[in-house]
């Protein structure tokens, strides 16, 4: 049995951390870094959806990493998304995260052209052989790859002994129990979508990474806590008061991240900038939706967790 336990638990996904002029902040990396580590979580998901991956440039990426293994000093998890839309960068950037100390590196399937199954293995293959000493998770996110992680896929994946799980994001609970019954002890099976985290957890999933737990961390460790008890009534409350929150968040004009970001420099002090284009930017009549999110973060910790 391989050693997992390092990515059980609650592993935020990694915001994008801009300047004022709109590149890569490398002190608002640390700064988030440095608050997730303070929170208490097992680790991070750098580069990944909320990181704004698909409008980040190799470089980009990199020093995100860069800063973040800096600010880490091996605290946290740190599992690094290195899919590009060609196999060229995505090797590049799994070269890159072992030489950087990555625990694991992650991918989705390659997006626009509908590849078959076997040009996909091979793809996620020529990754995780570019970090041969790399832990590798398969990213399956179905409702934006276009693709999605089939059994049969996912029994040739699991040829390559790097490979130890799937952070799943396609939004059937049944996934997670299929590909954990397929799988069994020795792979990990990640919760993706965050309105369903205690569903994901009870049939199957042994860790978690979600886009949305860096802006309230706590009631997310809080969720883990009441299901590893057995208290699933209390952790179900909690579900219910943290969806409201996410309903809210993804009301705005602007993209979600953008309203979390805002969260975040309200509830937290973090500095963290906007969004990268064409995301939408937060409007002025976003003001009130940021601030009720706030508020009901706040509201919500003073209730679960005082």
């Amino acid at each position: 049995m391989r050693k997992l336990d390092k990515y059980k638990g609650i592993i935020p996904a990694f915001y994008a951390c801009y300047d004022k002029e709109g590149n890569i902040s490398p002190e608002g990396v640390r700064a988030l870094t440095e608050y997730f580590v303070e929170k208490g979580v097992k680790g991070v998901y750098v580069n990944g959806s909320s990181g704004e991956c698909i409008y980040q440039s190799v470089e980009d990426k990199k020093l995100v990493l860069e800063n973040v293994m800096e600010a880490a000093k091996g605290r946290l998890t740190v599992i690094a998304h290195v899919a590009c839309n060609n196999t060229k960068d995505s090797m590049e950037l799994a070269r890159h995260a072992e030489s950087a100390g990555a625990d694991a590196i992650a991918a989705i399937p390659p997006i626009y052209f509908r590849l078959p199954e076997y040009a996909i293995a091979q793809y996620w293959n020529d990754i995780s052989l570019a970090a041969p000493n790399t832990d590798f998770v398969i990213y399956n996110i179905p409702q934006l790859a276009g693709v999605a992680l089939t059994m049969n896929l996912f029994d040739e994946m699991r040829k390559n002994p790097k490979v130890i799980g799937v952070k799943n994001s396609s939004m059937p609970v049944q996934d997670i129990q299929m590909f954990k019954a397929a799988a069994g002890d020795d792979y990990v099976i990640f919760n993706g979508p965050d309105e369903q985290f205690i569903s994901g957890r009870i049939i199957g999933a042994e860790g978690a990474i979600g886009g949305t737990y860096g802006a309230m961390p706590e009631l997310f460790l809080k969720m883990d806590e009441y299901v590893k008890s057995g208290e699933l009534e209390k952790a179900k409350e909690i579900q219910y008061a943290v969806n409201e929150i996410i309903y809210k968040m993804c009301s705005a004009h602007g993209n979600m991240y953008g309203v979390i970001k805002e969260i975040l420099k309200i509830n937290e002090n973090l500095e963290l900038g906007g969004v990268r284009k064409p995301l939408p930017a937060l409007t002025d009549g976003d003001e009130t939706i940021v601030n009720e999110a706030a508020k009901m973060i706040r509201d919500t910790k003073e209730k679960f967790l005082c």
